[in-house]
């Protein structure tokens, strides 16, 4: 395949890394899924970055430097500009500022363009999903962390460069402490570490639970989206009240975020926001709407519809 238009995208997570090759239509033509490495730090996570493209392109016919470019959406501090990724505290001992777009180009013989991993996510959804039609946009994406991204008067807001952090708006004082440092944040709540690491927590303290059998059964390293869901196939106590914890937090901190910025859509998306959308989204919207400034004109909330390839598509778009 020669197509110059043709093009990949990766999408980096706490847990997995999903790459794509994608063309001018938008159709995935190769694709790959690997576990986000928990060693090596940054230069490990590149790597194994580096080597899930090489596999979208090989399925995809094509190789990688024949690809226009790679866009990837990576969570942290991202410097567009620069390709420089920081405080990415959601990824396995990524300490400091590292250059991952430069690491990338040298690897794959290709431009290489980075911008924050739920932005580009919400621009997918924006321009191909659940956002299409509408001038305003707040993107909820609950996974490892909980992130946000928002589409204001048809345009991408980035504010300063740290708009969208909807997982660090405070929903109890003094609260839980949370991955960034601070307490009471929405993530400290929502996010899939912060619950691993209270469900931890609750075990060392003689609690039972099933989450971690569960995990040991399906040789998993940390408690994914697809372990939580079975335990609560399995009426697992702990992991329904982690759950609904995780529930409220989100409600509560949604519902600010809406009296703020006033969304004609708020668009839930993720790992564990995919995987629950059907199942919890309602709930989680009953709670956003139970705090509502305006009841009578509550956004439209639905769940991202570019699913589990909604990160890397996006990321596409930004060598489109």
């Amino acid at each position: 395949m020669s197509d110059e238009r043709v093009r990949g995208g990766i999408d980096l997570g706490g847990t997995k890394i999903e790459a794509i090759v994608i063309d001018s239509d938008h159709e995935v033509l190769g694709q790959s899924r690997r576990p986000t490495p928990q060693d090596n730090g940054a230069d490990g996570v590149a790597a194994a970055m580096a080597n899930a493209m090489s596999e979208a392109a090989e399925a995809a016919g094509v190789k990688t430097n024949a690809l226009t470019g790679v866009g990837v959406g990576s969570p942290g501090q991202v410097a567009s500009d620069s390709g420089v990724v920081s405080n990415a505290k959601n990824l396995p001992d990524w300490n400091g500022s590292f250059p991952l777009g430069a690491r990338l180009a040298d690897a794959l013989g290709t431009r290489v363009k980075i911008g924050n991993d739920v932005s580009v996510a919400v621009a997918g959804e924006y321009e191909l999903g659940a956002g299409r039609n509408h001038d305003s946009v707040l993107g909820v994406f609950w996974g490892t962390g909980v992130g946000g991204g928002l589409i204001l008067g048809g345009r991408q807001w980035h504010g300063r460069g740290s708009a969208g952090e909807i997982g660090h708006m405070v929903v109890v004082r003094n609260g839980e402490r949370c991955p960034c440092g601070n307490k009471g944040c929405m993530e400290a709540y929502a996010g899939r570490a912060a619950m691993e690491k209270e469900a931890r927590k609750r075990v060392k303290a003689g609690e039972k639970t099933k989450l971690f059998k569960i995990m040991e059964e399906h040789d998993r390293p940390r408690l994914t989206s697809g372990i939580w869901e079975r335990a609560l196939d399995q009426d697992d106590k702990m992991a329904q009240e982690l759950i609904e914890r995780a529930i409220k937090a989100l409600g509560a901190g949604i519902a600010s975020a809406v009296n703020l910025l006033d969304p004609e859509v708020v668009i839930l998306g993720g790992g564990l926001g995919v995987r629950f959308g059907e199942r919890l989204g309602p709930e989680i919207r009953k709670r956003m709407e139970r705090n509502l400034f305006d009841h009578n004109h509550p956004p439209k909330f639905t769940v991202a519809e570019l699913g589990d390839l909604g990160g890397a598509i996006g990321a596409s778009l930004l060598v489109e």
